[in-house]
């Protein structure tokens, strides 16, 4: 009977230091006093981060969720990932990585307009800067973005710039550049790969334009030794018949 006795009060004893110690840790001494952000920051505003800690902190510096506090972070708009730590006695630490633009991403024909970052990876946020617009299947904004760039490599060199890719569903490539002009790729095929086609357009490009009698609206190089050129004059002749 001593033992029993003495077992019960060894239970009730652990059981109310540890009431107590949970209590202690609730006690609001031990509460966040500051946020701490230790990246710089050009998209994400003070108020964001504001709203974000005060969704994602739930408790105080021993209960809080770590992974709560970091989804919070990501859930804003132009966060990629977030870091969180405690620092003690009060402080949390938060390291911010922020989407950088490279596009503007417009899927299938819904019409929405969202962002792709310099990763290929499609997110939401508002922004007017000054970018390139891709177009394409669901899925293929890294493909895209990557063709992107060795497509603008290239036309760097007749000092083009492309202001438009489009992917088609058919895998059929298509530039707008800045200009206006429209360079019509077509689907990369093995005994005429994109880049070769388009290097070749880029080597003879600058020659040829000089010698044409009206500025050329597409550029179609979707053939096996040449490309073919639609002129504007052509157009504004076929509008009058």
């Amino acid at each position: 009977m001593n033992g029993i006795a003495d077992a019960l009060l060894l239970f009730a004893s652990v059981a109310l230091g540890y009431a107590a110690m949970r209590a202690a840790l609730a006690m609001p001494l031990f509460g966040f006093r500051e946020v701490v952000v230790v990246s710089p920051l050009s998209q994400v505003t003070a108020a964001q981060l504001e709203f974000a800690a005060r969704s994602g902190l739930k408790g105080n510096f021993f209960s809080v969720s770590l992974d709560d506090a970091r989804a919070a972070f990501e859930k804003l708009p132009w966060v990629r990932r977030a870091e969180v730590r405690r620092v003690w006695p009060a402080t949390l630490e938060v390291k911010l990585e922020e989407h950088v633009a490279a596009a503007y991403w417009r899927a299938g024909d819904n019409g929405d307009t969202r962002l792709v970052n310099q990763q290929g990876e499609v997110f939401v946020a508002a922004t007017n800067a000054h970018l390139p617009v891709f177009s394409g299947p669901e899925g293929s904004a890294s493909q895209v973005l990557e063709r992107y760039r060795d497509f603008a490599s290239q036309l760097a060199s007749i000092s083009a710039v492309p202001a438009a890719l489009n992917y088609s569903p058919r895998q059929a490539w298509q530039i707008r550049l800045e200009d206006g002009l429209v360079i019509e790729l077509g689907r990369d095929q093995p005994n005429t790969p994109l880049g070769e086609r388009l290097a070749r357009f880029v080597s003879v490009w600058p020659q040829a334009r000089t010698r044409l009698q009206a500025p050329a609206t597409v550029a179609d190089l979707r053939y096996p030794t040449g490309f073919a050129v639609q002129l504007a004059a052509a157009l504004s002749n076929k509008a009058k018949q």
